[in-house]
């Protein structure tokens, strides 16, 4: 392999160890609510405050992305990561100090300011390093570390539930850390996005940048990727000033703007995180012990990195909008099944309990595209003048969606039980109507090639139609390629 290809991957496998810190952000506290010291020492919180615990890290995560939305594009791609990891540590601390329910609570929100600035940037920085023909899995790692994280969370909750001590909870918050650390030291061997130092006018950063990660590619190649970035960005310059609003008000940019927002939105509203965060609450409704309950979501999560590591093998190969409609078919089948199983529960009919269990291991199976895609698709579609802001904004619909379900969740399935799922079903219907008749394949396309799928392409691609842009650039000026370079 190249070795411009082994640091291409290797940095979006560093990246997505941010996506290890929100798996096991997200699974860790399922555990953490269910165990009987944790319940003990915060006087057996209520239903309302069990959803302000889960939902205090949502509506962190959703500050998280506004606070992207202002500064990542400034900043850029590596310091947001740092500052994110930074944030994380502090969170994490918090919770795995927490003295009091405001402490943890607080140290829930910080933490999950820190998942916020990650998710919204991690995707979008592996896409800008990656090569067409394996961006899709590049930047869908996140959702392959965020099934580890989401297992070792489980595992390691279902470990200290066996103590009877504080240590049950306090190790498996404070664990929190070791990803945040890693983060932290290591994002500064990273290289920069080349499309944001090309962006900010750096060129001679970027082409340096571009000539590492694509070492041993030919070095004609190298030149016409350097020219279509920059042939991309100085013609949406040319007509006219790029500014923050552009994302709403430039047609062909609201339209990917929409498409990026709907699929972060299908994501919470699929359901997911109902049954990732209320796991034992399900099961309890069940009447499955809560050790049993902990064992099984942890089987789930194992069985999740198979179906994510075969999901992002595939991905390439097949494109992102066949995988997003067969999964939003297999979400709803599965919640269905259980909603109108759960009308006929007979909790000693032990037949019926493993049919529903196993519908969960079916959702999860069929959640693996749609869990991939959600982060790959926005990282993808954007023009990199609004791409970081873009990204901020359908992370923010994503977290904004899981905020609110995260505080309702446990109310409702309280009252209502199984009955809940019918929301969902309804919501992966529109989801798989949605997909198929307004989503258009992103696969096989280099990140400046997206103009020609949303109808505003204004110059050739040198990737695509050397000649056409070797004939573009000859008419330019002499004087403004001075002046590029001179910049």
């Amino acid at each position: 392999m190249a070795r411009g290809n082994t640091l291409t991957i290797a940095s979006a496998a560093f990246l997505a160890v941010g996506g290890f810190l929100f798996g096991y952000d997200s699974g860790i506290i399922s555990s953490t609510i269910a165990l009987p010291h944790f319940k003990e020492y915060f006087d057996n919180p209520s239903d309302d405050i069990k959803g302000g615990i889960v939902s205090s890290f949502q509506g962190g995560a959703v500050l998280g992305t506004m606070i992207n939305m202002i500064f990542a594009d400034m900043i850029g791609r590596k310091r947001t990561i740092f500052l994110g990891a930074l944030v994380s540590l502090l969170g994490s601390s918090l919770q795995s100090g927490a003295n009091s329910m405001g402490m943890l609570i607080a140290g829930r929100f910080i933490g999950g300011i820190a998942v916020g600035m990650l998710t919204s940037t991690i995707p979008m920085y592996a896409s800008e390093l990656s090569m067409p023909k394996w961006r899709g899995a590049l930047s869908g790692l996140l959702q392959w570390f965020l099934s580890w994280g989401f297992l070792v969370a489980q595992w390691l909750g279902y470990g200290c539930s066996f103590s009877t001590t504080a240590f049950s909870w306090r190790f498996p918050l404070g664990f929190q850390c070791v990803p945040a650390i890693i983060l932290v030291a290591g994002v500064w061997f990273l290289q920069e996005s080349p499309r944001w130092l090309m962006e900010k006018d750096k060129h001679d950063e970027a082409r340096a940048v571009l000539e590492k990660l694509r070492n041993g590619e030919n070095a004609s190649r190298i030149d016409l990727e350097f020219m279509e970035i920059r042939d991309v960005i100085a013609a949406d310059r040319e007509i006219g000033k790029v500014t923050t609003m552009s994302i709403l008000t430039k047609p062909s940019w609201r339209k990917r703007l929409i498409l990026g927002c709907g699929v972060q939105a299908f994501g919470p509203l699929s359901g997911i995180n109902v049954i990732n965060y209320y796991g034992p609450t399900i099961y309890e409704i069940l009447g499955i012990d809560t050790q049993t309950s902990l064992m099984i979501i942890g089987i789930s999560g194992a069985l999740s990195i198979v179906y994510c590591t075969i999901g992002l093998w595939m991905l390439d190969k097949v494109g992102r909008v066949k995988p997003l409609i067969v999964s939003a078919a297999g979400l709803g089948g599965a919640l269905l099944v259980n909603a109108v199983q759960a009308q006929y529960l007979n909790p000693d009919n032990a037949n019926q309990l493993r049919s529903m269990v196993a519908m969960n291991f079916i959702f999860s199976l069929f959640y693996t595209p749609l869990g991939i895609i959600s982060w790959v698709y926005p990282a993808e579609i954007f023009p990199v003048e609004v791409r970081a802001l873009g990204n901020a904004i359908t992370t923010f619909t994503n977290w904004l969606i899981n905020l609110v379900f995260a505080q309702f969740s446990p109310i409702a399935l309280t009252r209502i039980g199984f009955a809940y799922f019918y929301i969902f079903f309804v919501f992966n219907i529109i989801a798989l109507l949605s997909y198929w008749f307004f989503y258009p394949e992103t696969k096989g396309r280099t990140l400046e090639q997206m103009d020609v799928l949303f109808g505003d392409q204004l110059v050739p691609h040198a990737l695509d139609d050397p000649e056409g842009a070797m004939a573009m650039n000859k008419e330019v000026p002499a004087t403004t390629h001075v002046e590029e370079e001179q910049k």
